[in-house]
């Protein structure tokens, strides 16, 4: 298989690409388990660090992961029926409403961040809540949403399945949830996984909207770097890992399970 020079160049390119993401990586998360990260492994190991992380961040860490299943709820609440009726509706207003829900993505977080802050920074009670984070996450990653779902129903004979299910006597509101829900799944698993990743990591939009009380995740990661010895930074990064991998790994082997379901 290796005589092949282009699938030679291909596995050195990939080996390339792997110890570029890799190495750094294990470096932080070593600097995370060492006694002094300058002295190096000599210095010994330790999980001390990784205690001082959790005594330190463990609300920004629950905070993050309350933020992304919240995220998730209003985004599934929201984008999927959004999805469905553009399906059921192709055209231009149609185009022209999925490019304004996408906006969003094209402008900057902190320009977003500094528009909710125009609109309820007023509302104190509100803007000191986490809530108010959610708003911007909810924004964000609405249209990640949406396009996973639509580009799976734009696949499909939506028309004629609905039509069948119809003419049988079912609902609107049945045909959505036995018909269109199922069909979708694939795409409400991967807009899932989306969504999810990006709120745990999202920075800019966070950093603007937080407060002292309501610091996420990558807030408190930044904070960590800024302020605190580089062996509790690392430690937090390794919290971080452990945290998140197994989690997308999860969604990731859901959404391959709903694919080959509805093939």
């Amino acid at each position: 298989m290796l005589k092949s020079p282009a699938k030679l160049l291909q596995l050195l390119v990939t080996l390339a690409a792997c110890t570029f993401l890799l190495v750094p990586t294990l470096q932080s998360v070593l600097a995370g388990v060492t006694v002094n990260y300058f002295q190096g492994i000599s210095s010994g190991l330790t999980l001390s660090w990784i205690g001082e992380v959790w005594q330190l961040y463990s609300d920004s860490i629950f905070l993050s992961i309350k933020l992304a299943f919240a995220c998730l709820a209003a985004t599934l609440v929201l984008g999927v029926p959004a999805a469905y009726a553009l399906a059921r509706n192709p055209g231009r207003a149609s185009r022209i409403l999925e490019e304004f829900i996408s906006l969003p993505l094209a402008i900057p977080g902190l320009a977003l961040a500094l528009a909710l802050l125009q609109l309820y920074g007023s509302m104190r009670g509100f803007r000191v809540s986490w809530s108010f984070i959610l708003v911007g996450h909810v924004l964000y990653t609405l249209p990640f949403m949406i396009r996973s779902v639509l580009s799976v129903l734009a696949a499909i004979d939506l028309k004629t399945l609905e039509e069948g299910a119809a003419s049988l006597g079912a609902s609107p509101a049945r045909r959505f949830v036995d018909i269109v829900v199922p069909n979708a799944l694939p795409g409400i698993l991967a807009g899932a996984l989306t969504v999810v990743t990006l709120s745990i990591g999202e920075f800019n939009l966070t950093w603007m909207l937080h407060t002292p009380l309501t610091k996420t995740l990558p807030v408190g990661l930044a904070d960590s770097y800024a302020s605190m010895r580089l062996e509790i930074a690392s430690a937090y990064t390794l919290v971080f890992f452990v945290m998140i991998v197994p989690l997308l790994m999860a969604m990731q082997w859901a959404s391959a399970r709903a694919q080959r379901i509805t093939q």
